[in-house]
């Protein structure tokens, strides 16, 4: 949990210049009531890092700026921000490596990547987002994740079946990438994406 300093007063601030309302906030978040952000913005309780992470994406602000205005009573840890990925090199090769971002210590990611274009904003993740990533090889179906094609990295929802890998976008605009056969064993799952904000410009 985030113990309640100045975060409240940060996010109150944000919310209001944002012509935001504290119902609103409260629903995109999953409360069932404006009472709760009120207490948050009060100071009254604490926020759940899971919440945290919500307000900020509602916000259009990093949690950073969140996390930095109480860095006493909170333990954070920094991971690679990568950008792109040379075919054949290590993922973590330090030529990979654009900067380190701070992250909740409880948050399951190992590193992060920009997201690129609009293909994801049905599932509210936009262009210049910071999407953090779990790495693992293999992702349930359905699941967002970030997938290394060739030489680049894309992120994805990904379907596997039988004799065929479908790699979904999240805007009706763009078609899905479908490869079936020998062209499956190209496709490289870097990890699942478990948080995504919006970085502050």
């Amino acid at each position: 949990m985030i113990k309640q300093k100045n975060i409240g007063e940060k996010i109150k601030e944000v919310r209001i210049s944002l012509g935001l309302s504290q119902a609103k906030l409260a629903s995109f978040c999953g409360y069932t009531s404006r009472s709760s952000i009120n207490k948050i913005e009060k100071g009254e309780v604490d926020i759940p890092r899971s919440k945290m992470i919500l307000i900020a994406k509602a916000l259009n602000i990093s949690p950073n700026s969140l996390i930095d205005e109480n860095t006493k009573n909170t333990d954070i840890k920094k991971i690679p921000l990568l950008g792109s990925i040379a075919c054949g090199s290590p993922v973590f090769a330090e030529e990979n490596i654009e900067e380190y971002i701070n992250c909740p210590s409880d948050l399951p990611a190992n590193f992060c990547l920009y997201c690129k274009g609009d293909s994801m904003t049905g599932a509210r993740i936009n262009d210049g987002d910071i999407v953090y990533i779990q790495s693992q090889n293999n992702v349930e179906n359905g699941e967002i994740a970030a997938v290394l094609i060739e030489d680049e990295a894309t992120l994805k929802r990904v379907y596997k079946y039988k004799d065929k890998l479908v790699l979904q976008p999240e805007n009706s605009d763009y078609q899905p990438f479908v490869y079936v056969g020998k062209e499956m064993e190209s496709i490289k799952i870097l990890g699942k994406a478990v948080a995504f904000f919006s970085k502050i410009k």
